[in-house]
């Protein structure tokens, strides 16, 4: 009998499993079948932006849809990714394509073995847009090229963003109704965010209705644009990207700052701001939507004084955006006499990670890199970015473009761009031939950006900006770092919450600096140098 009711149980369990697999979500990669109009059904998941409009509205990828003979069903991501992924990954079942920054790293690709295609074959046969890509601009192949020469993700190259994407703006307006100069040292800035807490800097008649300081929503992942970590700056270092997971480059050597000294003086820093009620109480629970509308203040009344962004309209809006400035890095202290840094993010910004990636169970592989190659189209690319042809882009009959205002005139354009479209999200190849305008955001970023150029004037990007993303590990030691680097996340994100919220860093920083070496960090930074000396090399 037990043997008939194991049988019988096996059964069921096939059974259940067969309905569950036929009845599986939309992201699954089985059985590419065909519209009644002979377009291949391909299966896609994108992590776009939060204030990205749905995908089946965006002209532009209906249109290279159709060209390239498929129809995609989307599920489109805006939080949670890190927790969906991992799942996902797990468990096999992965949709034909997947879109976005890094959503797919190379440590998966290491981890998770055999599930994500090998593009250099289906590159060569259909791709010639990518290819123009890899011999215009060779470090997206060496972006693209794991150490067997294999390509699992493709990169972009979007070619207008500055240095940096993080600029620090004051609200001058306030400064001058209290009779203030922009600060030049961490204690100038305290003694500016007390005056603006404590006093009506808004000139509304309610001195409560000020916040002093606000920084972007921390992920679990590290840190990134406009966080704070790019005070890190004032002490001499130069962090890339908003710092990561902490990895850094100082005279060819490779360090993490959340075993450094000058880390723990940034972190005692913020934690004095906090406790004296000068730093947004929401900053660590807010998303990045409300990040943003709480900048934008209240009709001509501006809420912020001092905060992070990429530039000053998409940061804070029409109405008060004229009342801040962008202002040097600043020194940490008045007796500083070291160098003066800041996040330098000129590759992060123009070339990018695995922005899309093939699922190595796609049953008409062909299609999907069709539909690949048409969005490194540089015509298509340029809409990724900004928008279609029409209402985002006007295209002359010269062949040149330009990039229009927004349509509704009371949206700036970094809003417009990132509601239009999957913007600095999508995969894309702008070539530096075509003649484009670019929109009166774009030209005022080089205004504001001034301050942060002039602090990269004497800096040794060969020494002191380390090439994270231009350096390919090996599976092994891939998934070595992985793991090291995601139980050092773990605990020191939740720490630098803890110690700018609630103090107590000068007690546990020794005790916290073991924890972390124990962790593996000194492993990790031995292989980064190895392969950094080596790629070091191979430049030279």
């Amino acid at each position: 009998m037990k043997k008939y009711v194991s049988l019988f149980l096996l059964i069921t369990f096939l059974v259940v499993g067969l309905v569950a697999c036929s009845n599986d979500d939309e992201t699954s990669s089985e059985g590419n079948e065909e519209t009644e109009d002979g377009k291949v059904v391909l299966t896609g998941l994108i992590t776009k932006h939060p204030l990205t409009k749905d995908l089946e509205d965006m002209e532009w990828l209906q249109e290279i849809e159709d060209k390239a003979g498929v129809e995609i069903k989307w599920e489109e991501v805006t939080a949670d990714w890190d927790q969906k992924k991992g799942a996902m990954l797990a468990g096999g079942d992965i949709p034909d394509i997947i879109v976005g920054p890094n959503a797919i790293t190379d440590a998966d690709f290491a981890k998770f073995t055999g599930l994500f295609e090998d593009l250099a074959p289906l590159i060569e046969e259909h791709g010639p847009n990518v290819q123009a890509m890899f011999d215009q601009q060779p470090k997206t192949k060496a972006l693209a090229t794991q150490d067997d020469g294999q390509i699992f993700g493709l990169p972009k190259y979007q070619r207008f963003w500055p240095e940096t994407a993080t600029m620090q703006f004051i609200n001058q307006e306030w400064l001058d109704n209290l009779g203030l100069e922009t600060p030049t040292n961490w204690d100038e800035l305290f003694d500016v965010l007390m005056a603006f807490k404590e006093e009506d800097a808004n000139g509304n008649g309610d001195a409560n209705d000020e916040i002093p300081m606000d920084f972007a929503p921390i992920g679990t992942g590290g840190f990134g644009f406009f966080h704070p970590t790019v005070l890190l700056g004032s002490t001499g270092m130069t962090i890339s990207g908003g710092g990561g997971q902490g990895y850094f480059l100082e005279d060819g050597e490779v360090k993490n700052f959340f075993v450094d000294e000058r880390y723990k003086e940034m972190v005692v820093f913020m934690n004095r701001l906090y406790s004296n009620g000068l730093i947004n109480e929401e900053a660590f629970t807010q998303d990045y939507t409300k990040y943003q509308s709480v900048a934008r203040g209240e009709g001509e009344n501006a809420k912020v004084g001092y905060t992070y962004g990429w530039e000053r309209t998409d940061r804070f809006g029409l109405n008060v955006a004229d009342q801040y400035v962008s202002f040097d890095p600043m020194a940490k202290s008045a007796d500083y006499s070291g160098d003066i840094s800041w996040s330098y993010d000129y590759d992060n910004l123009n070339f990018g990670l695995n922005l899309i990636q093939m699922s190595s169970q796609t049953e008409n592989k062909e299609a999907a890199m069709k539909f690949i190659n048409e969005l490194y189209d540089p015509e298509v690319s340029l809409q990724v970015l900004f928008g279609s042809i029409g209402p985002n882009i006007e295209k002359a009959d010269d062949g040149s473009y330009t990039i229009l205002p927004p349509q509704d005139e009371e949206m700036d354009p970094g809003t417009w761009k990132w509601t239009s479209s999957w913007a600095d999200n999508g995969p894309m190849f702008i070539s530096d031939e075509l003649e484009v305008e670019l929109g009166e955001d774009m030209k005022a970023v080089g205004e504001q950006q001034q301050p942060f150029i002039d602090a990269f004037e004497g800096l040794d990007k060969e020494n002191d900006v380390f090439p994270g993303m231009f350096i390919k590990y090996s599976d092994a030691d891939n998934n070595q770092m992985s793991l090291t680097n995601t139980d050092m996340m773990n605990l020191t994100l939740s720490k630098f919450a803890e110690w700018i919220t609630s103090g107590g860093i000068e007690d546990e920083w020794d005790s916290y600096v073991q924890e972390v070496e124990a962790i593996g960090l000194q492993n990790n930074l031995d292989i980064m140098q190895g392969y950094y000396d080596d790629y070091k090399s191979s430049m030279e």
